[in-house]
């Protein structure tokens, strides 16, 4: 599965460990989705996507 989080994460002046940090995960967890090399839960997708301001659906694509 494929996405925008890295894009996304950067228009917000994000770095990866103060996403990781209100997603309640470590940096390594936001690396590996960002490089596509692990697909998180459910629910941290849905966290991810709140904490960026949009939707699973935009933030996820079928690879």
């Amino acid at each position: 599965m494929e996405n925008k989080i890295r894009e996304m994460r950067r228009e917000k002046g994000l770095l990866q460990e103060q996403l990781a940090k209100k997603c309640g995960v470590s940096r390594q967890t936001i690396n590996a989705i960002e490089n596509n090399k692990y697909d998180p839960t459910l629910a941290l997708a849905f966290k991810l996507a709140q904490e960026l301001g949009t939707t699973v659906d935009d933030l996820f694509m079928p690879g």
